[in-house]
């Protein structure tokens, strides 16, 4: 792979990544290399695009079909008041434009299925899921695993949230294989157990703890430093300002 070379501009807009000695030169140029799929441009899509292209991710894409509305406003804020009516796709496009215009945009108008996701996925490095219903979960999850990308995964309702990452296709250090997400959730509720945001509600501000820890363990992905939470699950309780981690293996 040919290396990004960095220019002086991005020099200065990342120096306080490249004084970082586990990012670095080396780490900027793979975030400037990296593609990043996010599905959805909402609660947990806003925060992720925003700090994606924040932090100097090459190329961005955005799959959602779905149009900005008021009542989206109260969460995702990669969105505004002036752009309620315009696609998400085109909203969030622009808002990334005005965070680093380095970052390229490719948007994906579309409604994720069994049919399109294996082709979208194989495009890119990483993808990040956003969606709000396990349909879509289930399609991202079981793309990621045939296309052999890592998959950030993370859900919220009402105070509380959950982030994971991905990687069924490779082996854990004990040289078992990774887990996979239907061996975290082997099979989705039954329709209407589990009650939809517009049902239940959801604490805007929530959406923007998890997303930006998604966004963070892509990052990590992307570099190589740290440790993913692969074969974990993160607990976020909003009420409780509480953290649990619950590690979860291949079924």
């Amino acid at each position: 792979m040919t290396t990004a070379a960095l220019t002086a501009d991005e020099i200065e807009r990342y120096a306080r990544h490249i004084v970082l000695p586990e990012i670095g030169g080396a780490g900027q140029q793979r975030l400037k290399q990296g593609r990043v799929l996010v599905i959805g441009a909402g609660g947990l899509g806003a925060p992720v695009l925003e700090y994606l292209a924040a932090a100097g991710v090459g190329t961005l894409g955005v799959v959602d079909d779905d149009t900005v509305s008021l009542s989206n406003l109260q969460r995702q804020v990669i969105h505004s008041t002036d752009t309620v009516g315009m696609l998400k796709t085109d909203s969030a496009k622009a808002a990334i434009a005005r965070i680093n215009p380095n970052t390229i945009v490719e948007t994906h108008a579309i409604r994720l299925n069994p049919d399109n996701a294996a082709a979208l996925v194989a495009r890119y490095d990483i993808v990040v899921d956003g969606s709000d219903n396990f349909e879509t979960r289930y399609t991202v999850a079981d793309a990621c695993a045939s296309e052999g990308k890592p998959l950030v995964h993370a859900a919220v309702g009402r105070f509380d949230g959950s982030v994971t990452v991905l990687k069924p296709f490779e082996d854990g250090k004990d040289g078992k294989p990774n887990p996979s997400y239907r061996d975290l959730f082997p099979e989705a509720p039954p329709p209407g157990l589990v009650p939809s945001c517009a049902e239940a509600g959801v604490l805007g501000a929530l959406t923007g703890v998890v997303g930006t820890l998604q966004a963070m363990e892509a990052i990590k992905l992307i570099t190589g430093i740290g440790e993913p939470l692969v074969g974990r699950l993160l607990l976020y309780d909003a009420l409780a300002a509480r953290f649990d981690t619950i590690r979860y293996k291949r079924a």
